[in-house]
């Protein structure tokens, strides 16, 4: 019967590498995740009696990806005789996190100290015996590129399978832990093979559901028993405990095995994080770095060359001498409207915030290409968890600040089902880009010295909302526990220009390229509807316009918020294709023929009634675009359903910001 030594590592570890040496196969090698989808097999090409397993690259032994079933159900079910696990020297922490697992499983283990060529050139030294101790396996330098070390590793597995003696051994928890998996495995002891009864019995208490075991009802009791114990004493939950003792072992490890060339104790990017990922003052350093963000891009550097382009470029250099000029050739009135009013107006208003939107990208670019936005998404794993979700729900919910359509349409990368509808519902929340246009035009009309802080307070407000929310649909739509969070952090660096500008300029292309198909085309419908009747006949007053009927029956809808003008409500119905359409429209509506648009704004609103209009656009349904996002991933009835829902939570917190800002002032 031949033997199987199957080869397991992280993604990128060089494992796939080894496997091409060791079998001659010719598989093709990438530099990204998940290269390796499917189990691969080949024979052992200095003795065809053995056969090489090629497992998916994964960082651990909980099932949430594809890989990682693949690759756990190879190894509890078929069980190969020994495993080759293959750990990037030059990456000990994040690879040996699936060390500590593999050696629970009651295999024979031998590591292979890969890229050992890379990290001799960096200077740094690597105690593989003591590392071997450590771990109570075999440990052999390798370098797959070179071929290094790849026979010796694979026939001291041979050797290990053959000798049926399980080589390893798992590391020890502190006491409590210990106390509590101890019981557990008296509880599960008949249930499973004894070689693997550790393994088991740590994964029934990180609450594994892919787990099988059949437990009586009283059994089950008395393992959530022992949990939730463990639970209370350690103040965690039970897979972040599991998680963050596996990590301070490793740790521990790495300071007796490793020898790094610099002789200072903390490298920059270690001294930065005890700050910016300080469980205390991450947060509120979050908000501050947020907060920078906003001021510089609304209320001072953005600010300023909006107010120069509308004023000056579009109003001074276009509209005007554009109105004149079509006056003075005889072009007939609507038509002039048309051009002035419905096209350059509306698109005009939209455009003079680009310079806010460059401003705000380039520095939320420097934030990302200099890796802060991975400690954002570290920082917020425990407050997510919270909700039922993980950090991996981060991603998605970030994106939305930017678009909605594209961070829904990410979530398609959790691995969780449930996760993944939780996030969808709770991204429109998450103020988008779109929406900064209207922020900009009523905070500069209403709020000018507080505009920062007030746009500040809005996508508090909205995350506020969406966290209540979250919290109702935990205890309803979506119970359960939330996917632990693995992240492996970057260095800082240096961000590079040239990546921030083709971020900046990807996200600010789209929001132009929206400005000229999807507001434009509202522009003109919106213009079109406030010019003439219902017989088609140019209307003398925009009163008796079909938009004007339109919106004076649904007015009376939002009376109790503060909007008596049928002008501010009809312009939300231009924001359903695109938010920035609101400000388009009503530019349309207002006929602002080059006056600053802020100057109209208090004949429509009272500053309490600007915040609450803030508020529902702020809360009310996505865009088209988004809504048909939602459809594709979720179906038609949750999509109208999440439109319906909006509206009805836009209207309420309008509603009782209205209320309460005029009983206190």
């Amino acid at each position: 019967m031949p033997i199987a030594i199957a080869l397991a590592g992280n993604p990128n570890s060089g494992k796939t590498t080894m496997f091409n040496d060791l079998t001659g196969s010719t598989e093709y090698v990438g530099n990204w995740s998940g290269v390796t989808v499917e189990k691969k097999e080949g024979r052992y090409r200095a003795d065809k009696d053995v056969v090489i397993q090629d497992l998916p690259g994964i960082y651990s032994l909980s099932p949430y990806t594809p890989e990682e079933m693949v690759a756990r159900k190879c190894l509890l079910e078929d069980r190969p005789n020994a495993i080759v696990n293959i750990v990037d020297g030059s990456n000990l922490e994040r690879n040996l996190y699936l060390t500590t697992q593999l050696i629970e499983l009651g295999i024979p283990v031998v590591m292979a100290l890969n890229r050992i060529d890379v990290v001799r050139k960096s200077g740094d030294e690597i105690d593989f015996k003591k590392l071997g101790d450590a771990f109570g396996c075999d440990v052999v330098e390798t370098s797959a590129l070179t071929g290094e070390g790849s026979k010796e590793v694979i026939e001291r597995a041979i050797e290990r399978a053959r000798s049926h003696e399980p080589v390893g051994h798992s590391h020890h928890f502190s006491g409590m832990l210990e106390h509590a998996i101890a019981h557990i495995e008296e509880i599960i002891a008949d249930k499973v093979e004894p070689e693997s009864l550790r393994f088991f019995a740590i994964k029934a208490f990180e609450r594994d559901g892919k787990i099988e075991m059949k437990l009586s009802g009283a059994e089950r009791d008395k393992l959530e028993a022992a949990i939730k114990e463990c639970e209370q004493e350690l103040d965690d939950d039970s897979e972040s405990i599991v998680i963050n003792e596996r990590y301070a072992y490793i740790s521990r490890v790495i300071d007796v095995c490793l020898k790094k060339k610099e002789k200072e104790k903390f490298k920059i990017t270690d001294q930065i994080d005890r700050i910016v990922t300080n469980r205390w003052l991450a947060l509120p350093i979050f908000a501050v770095v947020i907060m920078a963000i906003y001021l510089i891009s609304v209320t001072l550097v953005g600010a300023v060359v909006t107010a120069y382009i509308h004023d000056v470029v579009i109003g001074g250099w276009i509209v005007r001498p554009l109105g004149g000029w079509l006056a003075g050739i005889g072009v007939a009135e609507w038509l002039a409207g048309l051009i002035v009013d419905g096209i350059v107006g509306g698109v005009g208003a939209v455009i003079s915030f680009v310079p806010q939107i460059l401003v705000l990208f380039f520095l939320l670019a420097i934030l990302e290409e200099c890796g802060y936005m991975a400690r954002v998404a570290f920082v917020m794993d425990r407050p997510l968890r919270r909700l039922g979700l993980s950090g991996c729900s981060f991603v998605p919910m970030l994106m939305g600040f930017g678009c909605s359509v594209p961070a829904i349409m990410s979530t398609r990368a959790l691995s969780d089902e449930r996760d993944r509808k939780l996030t969808i519902l709770l991204i429109p929340f998450m103020s988008c880009s779109a929406k900064l246009p209207i922020y900009a035009m009523l905070c500069a009309a209403f709020f000018p010295r507080r505009a920062a802080f007030v746009m500040m307070a809005l996508y508090l407000l909205g995350m506020l909302v969406g966290l209540c929310f979250g919290l109702i649909f935990k205890a309803t739509l979506f119970r359960g526990g939330s996917v632990p969070f693995v992240l492996e952090m970057p260095n800082y660096r240096f961000p590079s220009m040239r990546s921030t500008f083709m971020l900046m300029w990807h996200k600010t292309k789209d929001f132009i390229q929206k400005a000229f198909t999807l507001i434009f085309f509202a522009s003109l419908i919106i213009w079109f509807l406030q010019t003439f009747d219902a017989r088609i006949n140019v209307v003398d007053e925009v009163s008796q316009s079909m938009l004007a009927q339109i919106g004076t029956r649904i007015t009376h809808i939002f009376r109790p918020l503060g909007f008596h003008d049928w002008r501010p409500v009809t312009a939300l119905i231009g924001g359903f294709t695109a938010k920035e359409a609101v400000v388009s429209s009503l530019a349309v509506l207002t006929k602002t023929n080059g006056a600053a648009l802020t100057e109209i704004l208090p004949t429509l609103f009272t500053p309490a009634s600007a915040f609450a209009y803030l508020v529902f656009t702020l809360l009310y349904t996505p865009c088209i675009a988004a809504v048909a996002a939602v459809k594709r991933e979720m179906g038609a009835p949750i999509a109208l359903a999440i439109v319906l829902f909006q509206l009805a939570v836009a209207w309420l917190t309008a509603f009782a910001c209205y209320t309460i800002w005029n009983a206190l002032i």
